[in-house]
């Protein structure tokens, strides 16, 4: 009998849709071997020179014009896709994803950014294609440009997201709360001290800092002022594939110290947090889910106006962390994790919290569960 096949499509603007597609094929695989995934970035696979011009110059506006993302992100807000724009999608940037359905021969199509999302359920639309398509929403807000009368389900994170989209007209029925997927590898803890001897980290209070996978880190100096605190509490930071800034802070007197690491792209993320007493991190919907799947308090830094703001509201809303504001807060926090007592009580009650908002597992089996 032939295996299933979930065929995973998204897009690199940012790198928390694409590890959401990842996330949810190893986390299919894991619960069902007889499944086979596929995750591509399909702009970027139809167009290879064009596909990554177009991410840089997004990543560059981001990083320099946040107020510009902000605004374009709330001018489109209530607003699908129009169908010319959908066209427009497919002729530029999409003209052969239909031979990649004929080659790959999916049973199911799950999308994980709005770009993909509209070109398959224009597809759909014309009758080109029969084939489910489930939309998973990677942040905690519903933008509209994911919606589409062609989506059979939608993948949500929260009962607020749902309710939004239920408010555009969308059937509750095509709407299944799951959870944003993480990789198998946050469905459980890791052993402390092996992480710590693979590292070279000391068993002493830890603070991971996290960029994102763009490493787009915090802008004043906030960053150096943490260092003040070096001798008693350990320090990681990741920067992702920015290179630039791994370099400038190693070169920083402030930051060569033992009990500091300066990491660029790293792929254990789960047994830092694991770790660690602390999370300081930008609010992508990825990130804070990682986070929330571990139960390590957060601290969130500069959120890009937009998804990232509303992701910072739901988890500060619900007691899973604060947004950074000032060196008092640091002080605030860093003195905390030095008492253990403390830090042990609130980390379990962060435990509890999540146990009763969010199972790690859950968007996996809803989507094999769905299938059946």
């Amino acid at each position: 009998m032939r295996k299933k096949r979930v065929l995973l499509l998204s897009e690199g603007f940012g790198s928390g849709h694409t590890q959401a597609a990842y996330a949810l094929a190893f986390g299919l695989r894991e619960l069902n071997p007889n499944i086979q995934t596929r995750v591509i970035e399909l702009g970027k696979f139809l167009n290879p020179v064009i596909g990554p011009l177009i991410m840089n110059a997004y990543r560059k506006t981001v990083s320099k014009q946040p107020k510009l993302v902000g605004k374009l992100y709330h001018r489109q807000y209530k607003k699908s896709m129009n169908r010319f724009t959908q066209l427009a999608l497919h002729r530029i940037f999409y003209t052969h994803t239909l031979k990649v359905f004929d080659q790959l021969k999916p049973d199911l199509i799950v999308c994980t950014h709005p770009g993909p999302n509209a070109v398959v359920s224009r597809l759909k639309r014309l009758g080109l294609v029969d084939i489910p398509l489930y939309t998973l929403i990677t942040d905690y807000d519903a933008h509209g440009t994911w919606t589409s009368s062609e989506v059979n389900k939608y993948l949500v994170s929260t009962p607020l997201v749902k309710r939004k989209l239920t408010d555009r007209g969308i059937p509750a029925s095509r709407i299944e709360v799951t959870g944003i997927p993480v990789h198998p590898d946050f469905w459980h803890t890791h052993d402390k001290s092996e992480i710590q001897a693979k590292f070279g980290l000391k068993p002493i209070p830890t603070v991971l800092i996290m960029g994102g996978g763009w490493g787009i880190m915090y802008s004043d100096d906030i960053l150096e002022y943490m260092t003040r605190w070096r001798d008693r509490i350990q320090l990681i930071y990741c920067v992702g594939n920015n290179d630039k800034a791994r370099e400038r802070m190693l070169a920083d007197p402030a930051f060569q110290h033992p009990n500091i690491q300066v990491l660029g792209f790293t792929k254990e993320v789960s047994k830092l947090m694991d770790v660690s007493d602390l999370l300081i991190t930008k609010p992508g919907g990825m990130t804070c889910t990682e986070g929330l799947s571990k139960g390590i308090p957060m601290l969130f830094y500069e959120p890009i106006p937009g998804q990232e703001e509303v992701n910072c509201e739901y988890f500060v809303e619900y007691g899973f962390g604060e947004m950074l504001t000032s060196t008092e807060l640091v002080d605030k926090w860093f003195s905390m994790i030095l008492e253990p007592y403390t830090s042990v009580q609130y980390r379990r009650t962060l435990l509890v919290k999540r146990n009763q908002q969010y199972n790690p597992m859950q968007c996996s089996r809803a989507v094999l569960q769905l299938m059946q």
